[in-house]
């Protein structure tokens, strides 16, 4: 799966958070969350996913686009 980075920054933002907090709140390193974003080898699992969606409350329809892209 291939993750929709642009909407998912632009979430992230929207929710007046960063990459380091959101990070932070699902438990991940921040160098690991940033490698995952960059990377197209590296991907978030089912589990972090679903954290980042509810902790940007996200709507199935916007998960969807995000992480299922």
């Amino acid at each position: 799966m291939r993750v929709n980075v642009d909407k998912l920054r632009g979430k992230i933002m929207e929710k007046g958070l960063t990459q380091e907090k959101v990070a932070g709140m699902v438990s991940m390193d921040r160098s690991t969350f940033s490698r995952k974003m960059k990377s197209e080898a590296l991907e978030f699992s089912i589990g972090e996913m679903h954290r980042i969606a509810d902790i940007l409350s996200l709507t199935r329809e916007e998960a969807s686009q995000i992480f299922l892209a």
